[in-house]
């Protein structure tokens, strides 16, 4: 029974790790906090899609949100052990794509 529980995570985490700008925000936040204004620049994504994605990765216990009372409100996101747990994954998906992705070719995607 542990086979599938497995299987289950796996799917899980493809799923989550294949939502959209999720590891490029996990990548940006490898070098330390960042405040959303710096992650949405860093990024090239909008406000909205950004926040949105920042919530999920909240509450899957990626990344925290810290509010200093400051004037004006200063907000910064960090990753947490487990989100930092994705920096030999991200190393990886970046030496794969440098030796095989080529910048200017469009990639197909086939539903099978």
């Amino acid at each position: 029974m542990a086979h599938g529980k497995t299987c289950d995570q796996i799917e899980r985490a493809s799923e989550l790790l294949g939502m959209k700008w999720i590891l490029l925000i996990v990548y940006q936040l490898l070098n330390g906090p960042m405040r959303f204004a710096e992650l949405e620049h860093a990024c090239e994504i909008s406000g909205r899609l950004l926040s949105d994605r920042l919530k999920v990765l909240e509450r899957e216990e990626i990344v925290t949100r810290t509010v200093y009372a400051e004037v004006p409100v200063r907000v910064e996101y960090n990753l947490t052990e487990k989100g930092y747990a994705l920096a030999p994954v991200l190393n990886e998906i970046g030496t794969w794509a440098f030796k095989w992705i080529e910048m200017n070719e469009e990639i197909e995607l086939h539903q099978v």
